[in-house]
């Protein structure tokens, strides 16, 4: 095998494959990358036990021919290479990479035992590659960490006719995104749950594709944008329905700019130590932040409205108050509040005027304890 290609053409694509690599593996070949050469496209594979990713480019092949080599090993060779054409050959058992002078090589791994790539799902449809990776980070951020309870680090992807919606949920807060995508037949459904952090690297390296075609089977679910292609193995169980978890009635409603609450909570929470709250006192006219107990204490009032009570107090975690309102793009929030220690549902407005009881967007949080 021999092929000529640029520099940063091939960086690019062998990163791109490499993502889907474990980091350790008790399988030599799973740390492989398959570079396939012919016709003037190089195919780059590569794959473990949950994911795959095949990317095609073009490449002056010289010599037809495939070879697998260490991935992570390329990877960091493709970022030092001098910029310009890279001439890659197999000979016996080494790959050279050669680029103005300078010179690798590397051994290779053998084909025997390297799995063949899954084949792509059954195609449902396609979505805005931007606006799906907004919608993943907007909900990945109350995914939970905990692998013991592996459904919760997911993110369940569900679509039924035009809608789509993406949810995530740890037990102590709920995000619910929802978007526009055509599906390849009008009244196509489907509902599975994907890891949020492979989801969330799909969703990243796909944003600037265009349109992106999602296929869904019974146990993997696949993405695909013309030359690039990626599976990846659902996660077994279901996430606990959010409908009547969003119902919050009656509850007071207060409303402020998103922004400056955003940075008062950060400055605040400053004195919150470990699982110390982070409080919002509501009034009419404003909403005072406090947090903090004895000498170390904090606190910062803002403007705000409240309806449907003359005072309202509620306590959050300050880490997941900071992530719910980091995940809107929206200028003005909108809390949904029933009290202390209770659910409090956030929403993210265009103005203050704006109170859509059926947004994109929304987060729930339980609220906690509030100061004494």
């Amino acid at each position: 095998m021999e092929f000529r290609i640029v520099r940063s053409e091939l960086a690019e694509a062998v990163a791109w494959a490499a993502r889907v690599l474990p980091v350790r593996s008790a399988v030599p070949v799973l740390g492989g990358l398959l570079l396939d050469a012919d016709s003037g496209r190089l195919r780059i594979s590569g794959l473990d036990y949950e994911a795959a990713a095949r990317i095609e480019i073009e490449a002056d092949v010289v010599r037809p021919g495939r070879v697998l080599v260490m991935g992570r090993r390329l990877v960091d060779i493709c970022k030092v290479l001098p910029a310009g054409t890279v001439a890659c050959s197999v000979d016996g058992s080494r790959l050279s990479v050669v680029s103005d002078g300078a010179r690798f090589g590397l051994s290779v791994l053998p084909f025997d035992d390297f799995p063949a790539l899954p084949p792509l799902p059954e195609l449902r449809g396609v979505v805005d590659a931007e606006a799906f990776a907004a919608a993943v980070g907007h909900v990945a951020v109350a995914a939970g960490r905990d692998d013991a309870l592996p459904v919760l680090t997911g993110i369940r992807v569900a679509f039924d006719g035009e809608s789509m919606t993406l949810a995530a949920t740890d037990r102590y807060r709920y995000a619910v995104r929802t978007l526009g995508w055509k599906p390849q037949i009008p009244d196509a459904s489907g509902d599975a749950v994907v890891s949020a952090r492979r989801l969330m690297d799909i969703a990243r390296s796909l944003a600037r594709s265009g349109m992106v075609r999602i296929a869904l089977d019974a146990g993997s679910i696949g993405f695909e944008n013309g030359d690039m292609r990626i599976t990846t193995r659902l996660l077994e169980g279901q996430l606990p329905r959010h409908d009547k978890l969003f119902a919050l009635t009656p509850a007071a409603v207060a409303v402020t700019d998103r922004e400056p609450l955003l940075e008062a909570v950060k400055r605040v929470a400053v004195v919150a130590d470990g699982d110390s709250p982070l409080q919002l006192d509501f009034t009419g006219g404003s909403v005072q932040l406090r947090a903090g107990y004895e000498d170390d204490v904090a606190s910062q009032r803002l403007p705000s409205t409240l309806e449907g009570a003359s005072e309202m107090t509620v306590a959050f975690n300050p880490s997941y108050l900071v992530d719910a309102l980091s995940s809107f793009d929206a200028p003005v929030v909108r809390f949904d509040l029933l009290g202390p220690g209770q659910r409090a549902l956030l929403t993210g407005l265009v103005s203050a005027d704006d109170m859509d009881r059926n947004p994109a967007h929304r987060h729930l949080l339980m609220s906690v304890k509030p100061l004494v």
